[in-house]
């Protein structure tokens, strides 16, 4: 795997993140995990600016997330993405949530899968050859 990756992103949780016992509502977790998967295709060289000048998008498909620990009000969040695997049209994301202090606590792990698409038409695009010489380790698609 190239060096760059996994991507890293860190946030805090902030009141609005959480429900009336403090604890991270589930939408949130879904936020913080898209702020690391825009990071994730920024470092593969689709930037947000670069979204909307072309039309191309990354798509979620499909969102898994398993809870393994609650994050709460005030607590420091590190999300680290990845790409785990590409193939023709799809991109298979890993994350994982930790706390940052002194337990360093695995909150969550989250799978995505993505599609580029065009937009305005909607249709879906090839993975760029230039990801895949990022990702994966022989250069081929799975």
């Amino acid at each position: 795997m190239n060096p760059q990756f996994p991507v890293h992103t860190e946030a805090e949780v902030m009141f609005y993140d959480t429900d009336c016992a403090g604890v991270v509502s589930n939408i949130a977790y879904l936020r913080f995990y898209e702020v690391a998967r825009t990071r994730l295709t920024d470092a593969l060289g689709l930037t947000v600016t670069e979204m909307t000048a072309s039309g191309l998008f990354p798509t979620v498909a499909r969102t898994e997330i398993d809870y393994r620990k609650p994050a709460r009000l005030g607590d420091r969040l590190r999300v680290r993405a990845w790409v785990e695997r590409l193939e023709k049209v799809r991109m298979h994301c890993r994350f994982d949530m930790h706390r940052i202090g002194d337990d360093e606590a695995l909150l969550s792990e989250c799978r995505q899968v993505v599609v580029l698409v065009q937009l305005p038409a909607g249709r879906p695009r090839r993975i760029p050859p230039e990801w895949v010489a990022l990702v994966a380790d022989d250069g081929s698609l799975a």
